[in-house]
Parts: structure tokens; C-alpha cells; sequence
């Protein structure tokens, strides 16, 4: 998560810049307001695509992560049936 901390960062740090300039830029108010929210709107919107990627990349790895586990899980268990049934297998032989 840090990557995804310091990429936030990043943005959070760009919108503040672009918002400071565009408010200390000489034009009408009401230009200015509309510039502040034309940019707001478009940094939102890149922060919400950049979020939905980092939430899909860990909701995929996720999942990869538990069918692994899963399947090392099942093997584990296949191995321990196999040497219960080889431990009887000798048990009865003696």
C-alpha cells in the first residue's frame, strides 16, 4: 500500500497547486469559480480511476492469493491421506 499512499500523495499535492494558481490567477471570480470546478471535477475523476485500479489489482491478488492457498491446502491434505494409509499398510503387515 505504500506505492498506492505516495501515488495519492502525489495527486492530493498536484490538485492543491493547480487550485492555488487558479486562484491567485488574475480573472473574474466567476471564471475563476468555474476554473476550480472544471479542475476539481477532472482531478476527481483521475483519482477515482486511479483508486479503481488499485482496489482491482488488490481484489485480483486476492483472490490468487486464497485459490493458492486453497489448492496448497488440498495437496496437503492428499499427502497426509497418503502416509495415514501407507502408516496402516504397515501397521498391518506386522
Amino acid at each position: 500500500m505504500k506505492a498506492s499512499n505516495t501515488i495519492l500523495g502525489i495527486l492530493g499535492a498536484a490538485a492543491a497547486g493547480a487550485f492555488l494558481g487558479v486562484l491567485f490567477a488574475p480573472d473574474k471570480g466567476s471564471n475563476t469559480r468555474k476554473k476550480i470546478s472544471d479542475k476539481s471535477k477532472d482531478y476527481g475523476d483521475n483519482l477515482k480511476g486511479k483508486v479503481d485500479g488499485i482496489l482491482s489489482t488488490i481484489t485480483s491478488n486476492g483472490k490468487e492469493i486464497i485459490e493458492e492457498g486453497k489448492n496448497k491446502f488440498n495437496q496437503a491434505k492428499e499427502d497426509f491421506n497418503t502416509i495415514k494409509d501407507e502408516a496402516k499398510t504397515v501397521k498391518t503387515n506386522y
